[in-house]
């Protein structure tokens, strides 16, 4: 998607407890050259690098961080995590200055972190959610003001044109009658972005050439040279045909958008290459239609959700079935020689009851509940070069028909985002989900416990951190631990320091905090190991 949002429910989000998990990563990890001819790694030898990572792995740099919402792209090479306290972290391709920094790119082993006070909003003002485009982003802060960095040539960041906007920096609107609109979801895609606010009302800026901005024009005219080019505009301006309604939700592709209103009606407009709006022909739409499909009597085969592929479509209807318009696939029904002109559904999903859904470069992803009451993760996608569908280092990179996700069997994930190249997977913590491998998958960590540097071998044996592997005894800690926690733990540095791999070194000193020991579903007992490079406990593969 070229801006899809993937979030908790906001009345979750936004309660004193909302529902969390961890990020699990795969796919591409060399952000400079994903999706390039020249596919050398970030230090330029190749893959130990910056590895293809073929199946899901604990990001260690977020390992003990809350999240809440994931944010990604199809068209882009970025992501932004927004977490428990409002906090924005963002990584990957950096160009031009999509992140808000003047760096090619943002490591995914050390994400930046962004508050909106940072950025001069008020103490307290916490992020509730985010966009990404192919070259530039956008963060909705809690009390209804969007911020944005990146690509402006299009006026797509929501400022007067300039090459780029190099840092965060606060949208004028948008506004309705003289009166300012607090904005809740925000959606981009490559030269135009759109904003959801509280009210339901939907305003889009950026470049009109394909009719994305829903204002019933692209403003074709000649200009210098006879160079066509078409509107610009940079405030945010009302879209057109919805005045009457309470639109929810909002999606973007590269080129078009798609909304769902309350009432469960689908509005689509913009660029209808390959029948992607699927109303049943390749005419672009200057304002917002209708899906007839989903336009009722019956409520049940009205939408539940959107989502905004590169170049499809896709819908959940309120009995859970999943729908598809466009091109999806490279091949067969669906490929570029036989897209689906209107929405069809997927028939090797018919027997699932799809709860989520994500489209990525040339991925798809489904939620589902299982046979044992939790969720199943369904995967498919041609040409997924980078291991971007994370089915093993052992199965094919690419499914032409929705499979079983092995991986992650046994793990409940909450949400995916999918981009270019890339997915980041939002899962609850449990047993099956400290078997995952982590990313990176080597750290520099001490073979002895990091207060005392000693083997106290197998009647004291170390318990290491599911973040940097440094060991520690029980009784070293300050204040001791009488057990091995249940679930996750934390050493006492990386528990004050989050965001990268913060490990101490292994003549630390003797003082420390309580470790964190967050329990996942059902809490998972560690057995603890010899401080000794043989013996220490390594939960990775």
């Amino acid at each position: 998607m070229a801006s899809t949002s993937h979030t908790i429910p906001p009345e979750l989000a936004g309660s004193a407890n909302p529902q969390w998990g961890r990020v699990l990563i795969c796919g591409g990890t060399d952000w400079p050259k994903l999706g390039r001819k020249d596919k050398a790694g970030k230090g330029g030898d190749g893959a130990d690098v910056a590895p293809d990572l073929l199946e899901p792995h604990i990001l260690r740099s977020l390992g003990n961080v809350k999240a809440v919402s994931i944010h990604a792209s199809c068209c882009a090479c970025h992501f932004i995590v927004l977490d428990t306290d409002g906090a924005a972290w963002m990584f990957g391709r950096n160009a031009p200055t999509a992140l808000g920094v003047k760096d090619d790119m943002i490591s995914e082993t050390t994400p930046r972190r962004v508050l909106a006070s940072d950025l001069g909003a008020e103490e307290g003002t916490k992020f509730v959610h985010a966009a990404c485009g192919k070259s530039h982003s956008l963060l909705v802060d809690s009390e209804g003001q969007v911020w944005s960095a990146g690509a402006n040539n299009y006026g797509q960041c929501g400022h007067p044109v300039v090459a780029q906007i190099t840092s965060f920096k606060a949208i004028d609107g948008p506004s309705l009658d003289g009166t300012r609109e607090r904005v809740v979801k925000a959606a981009a895609g490559v030269t135009f972005s759109i904003v959801l606010t509280e009210s339901g009302k939907v305003f889009s800026f950026g470049s009109g050439e394909k009719g994305q901005l829903g204002n019933g024009r692209t403003g074709e005219h000649i200009v210098t040279g006879n160079k066509t080019a078409f509107d610009i505009e940079y405030e945010p301006i009302p879209v057109r045909g919805m005045d009457d309604k309470t639109i929810t939700d909002i999606a973007c592709g590269p080129q078009h958008s798609v909304a769902i209103d309350s009432q469960g009606l689908v509005y689509v407009w913009g660029y209808n290459g390959y029948c992607r709006l699927g109303l049943g022909n390749q005419k672009d739409v200057l304002v917002p239609e209708i899906v007839p499909q989903f336009a009722g009597p019956n409520e049940a085969t009205m939408a539940a959700q959107i989502i905004a592929g590169p170049s499809n479509t896709a819908v959940i209807d309120n009995q859970r079935m999943y729908w598809m318009a466009g091109k999806w696939k490279n091949s067969g029904e669906g490929s570029s020689g036989s897209p689906y002109s209107s929405f069809r559904y997927i028939q090797d999903l018919m027997g699932c009851k799809i709860s989520k859904g994500s489209c990525g470069g040339v991925t798809h992803f489904a939620l589902t509940p299982d046979d044992d009451g939790g969720i199943m993760t369904v995967a498919w996608g041609q040409n997924a070069a980078y291991g971007e569908l994370g089915l093993g280092p052992d199965e094919p990179k690419s499914a032409t028909k929705p499979t079983k996700h092995q991986p992650l069997n046994g793990i409940e994930i909450l949400s995916v985002a999918a981009g270019a190249h890339t997915t980041l997977f939002l899962a609850k913590p449990n047993d099956k989900f400290s078997d995952l491998p982590r990313h990176p998958l080597e750290v520099d960590a001490p073979d002895l416990c990091v207060v005392c540097n000693k083997d106290n071998g197998d009647d004291d044996p170390a318990l290491e951190c599911d973040k940097c592997d440094h060991p520690y005894h029980l009784g070293c800690l300050d204040p001791p631990l009488d057990a091995i926690p249940e679930g996750e733990w934390f050493c006492p540095q990386c528990d004050s320091e989050l965001g990268a791999l913060a490990g101490p070194s292994s003549k630390s000193s003797k003082k420390g905090a309580q470790p964190s020991g967050d329990s996942g579903k059902g809490g998972t007992k560690r057995k603890a190991a010899p401080a000794t490079k043989e013996g220490a406990l390594k939960r990775k593969k």
